[in-house]
């Protein structure tokens, strides 16, 4: 057997910890169902089940992922510390992901999409809204998944770390979604943004889409360039804030020069604004995705 299998020697108290932080994070998933459940006032049961809401269940789905991605980057995180600290450094990290996608969520229903009623919409069975929310609640917790494993330690200088660095990097992301509809703008006659996903304009939620998770993804990347400093705090926000931006116009540069070389003589966007054409959205969706991940490989394995 040994021939054919060869396994790296692990820890005999491995086991242990495994089952420490999945029983937490499986703790801490329930804590996000329960939230979801009160923020929206209705029964996640009813929806899904009874009256078979997709939107919702995309919307909850996105809030699921966010935080499995945040809490993949605290598991493990204090094996060998001992199994209290184990439980207790996966309890207070996993609750500090929950409350920096909370407020991500936030940001992006009062901030960027603040003209329209998120939940009501999601109630009302709106795919489109869903699935911008389920993107924003998935880039957010790329972005911080990507902090949480940079900084070292968990003491309280790698909380601030974390916190200070996600924010402003959350600032990013809602700036360039504000580019994008200035965009959106300017090509449809003053037509919002807003005013079309609120019609159900999954074409164009499908492309928002691409875009939040490509420039989560590009960013993300950041972490490889920089050095991480427990008491430089103003460093440590600076080097995020200027490497998200520089990252971010690149990809943005990409995925332009991709976009006319693959889609060349294809009015890609006037096939999604106007005519709704989520065929074109997707390939966008995977031209930003797909670019963002390509250059988070090659920095990765030129920081390594």
């Amino acid at each position: 057997m040994e021939t054919l299998v060869k396994l790296v020697p692990l820890a005999r108290d491995l086991w242990v910890y495994v089952a420490i932080d999945v029983g937490l994070a499986l703790l801490l998933l329930l804590v996000m169902k329960w939230l979801s459940r009160s923020r929206a006032r209705v029964s996640v049961s009813d929806e899904l089940g009874v009256k078979d809401n997709f939107a919702f269940g995309i919307s909850v789905a996105g809030g699921m992922l966010s935080l499995c991605l945040v809490l993949s980057s605290v598991v493990g995180r204090h094996v060998g510390q001992g199994y209290e600290q184990a439980a207790i450094g996966m309890l207070i990290f996993g609750v500090i992901g929950i409350l920096l996608v909370k407020v991500g969520r936030f940001a992006h229903d009062k901030i960027v999409l603040d003209a329209v009623d998120t939940q009501h919409k999601i109630s009302d069975r709106n795919v489109s809204i869903a699935l911008v929310d389920a993107s924003s609640l998935v880039s957010s917790a790329i972005i911080l998944r990507s902090i949480m494993v940079w900084v070292d330690g968990s003491d309280v200088n790698a909380m601030i770390a974390i916190i200070t660095g996600f924010l402003v990097v959350l600032t990013i992301l809602l700036i360039m979604t504000r580019i994008y509809e200035m965009r959106y703008a300017m090509q449809n006659q003053n037509h919002s943004f807003q005013s079309a996903l609120d019609t159900g304009q999954l074409a164009l939620a499908v492309q928002h889409a691409g875009n939040l998770l490509g420039t989560a993804l590009v960013v993300s990347s950041a972490g490889a360039l920089l050095s991480y400093s427990p008491e430089g705090y103003v460093s440590n926000v600076t080097g995020w804030l200027i490497t998200s931006v520089l990252l971010s116009l690149l990809l943005w540069v990409l995925v332009a020069i991709s976009k006319r070389t693959i889609l060349n003589g294809i009015n890609y966007q006037k096939e999604v604004d106007e005519q709704h054409n989520v065929g074109v959205a997707a390939v966008e969706l995977t031209l930003s995705v797909g670019l963002a991940m390509i250059i988070s490989s090659v920095l990765s394995s030129s920081a390594g």
